[in-house]
């Protein structure tokens, strides 16, 4: 079977990620218009089985990853999120899967139209090199169910804006406007809507033409410079996936899902 082949079979089989490739750049779009790509199982593990398959492809130097819609990504899947338990976030390493995209050791470009909330911040957070248009909206909202950031937020909006700014927006939940998070340094730029997915193409084209050992060198030392990443990150998945025991949480998600105030008893 030729690679052509193997790539359509794989594409048929997947339901939330959509695959093509131009030139040496493999484009992944987060395909769940209808929910605004919020982040559900499935998609965690189609999205990680693809950018593994990326990482080893020997045609590809740059990954390009994008929403499909009015967003990128508006987060976790809250209702698939409900029901799920302590026992169950640490026996199944809840979300540990979404992890694979800050892990790869190619580049990867994101390009943000709408809201990066939640989840989806995290996941744009994950790549190497953010465009936005003006209608982008980055936040983490997880205090507002009770919860936190489980997916490398806390450590990587800290590294990237200061702990700060980064306490102030966790625990406030407000949302960045593109320009505050150009401004701030959590992107690279703000591009006009009908321009960014060309100017993010034109750049990915251009990483990918370099020398890939060269590439992955660099990316590879730059992630050093953050030596305390993988234990920060190791510490916030096991804390979050502890705060699916408590009342507030279950009580945040349930009130989101049923569209009405939460009523936080602190416990």
């Amino acid at each position: 079977m030729t690679q052509q082949a193997q790539e359509a079979s794989a594409e048929a089989g997947r339901q939330f990620v959509k695959f093509s490739r131009e030139g040496r750049v493999a484009i992944i779009t987060l395909h769940r218009p209808e929910a605004l790509n919020a982040i559900n199982a499935a998609m965690v593990a189609e999205l990680a089985q693809l950018v593994r398959m990326m990482d080893v492809d020997d045609g590809i130097g740059c990954l390009l990853l994008k929403g499909e819609g009015r967003a990128f990504c508006a987060g976790a899947d809250i209702k698939e999120a409900v029901p799920v338990s302590f026992p169950g976030t640490l026996t199944g390493n809840y979300l540990a899967d979404l992890g694979v995209v800050g892990e790869i050791r190619k580049p990867i470009v994101a390009t943000v139209s709408g809201a990066a909330l939640g989840g989806g911040c995290e996941l744009a957070m994950m790549c190497d090199i953010i465009l936005a248009d003006e209608t982008a909206r980055f936040g983490l909202p997880e205090i507002r169910l009770g919860t936190m950031p489980g997916a490398g937020g806390t450590q990587r909006l800290a590294l990237a804006l200061g702990k700060a700014k980064a306490m102030e927006l966790m625990l406030t939940g407000r949302a960045l406007s593109a320009a505050e998070a150009e401004a701030l340094g959590l992107i690279n730029r703000v591009v006009p809507r009908g321009r960014l997915q060309d100017e993010a193409m034109q750049l990915a084209h251009g990483i990918s033409e370099a020398s890939l050992p060269a590439v992955m060198a660099i990316k590879e030392a730059v992630g050093v410079a953050s030596d305390g990443l993988t234990q920060g990150l190791r510490l916030e998945r096991r804390l979050f996936h502890a705060l699916y025991a408590t009342a507030d949480r279950r009580e945040g998600m349930q009130a989101f899902a049923e569209k009405r105030a939460a009523e936080f008893r602190h416990k």
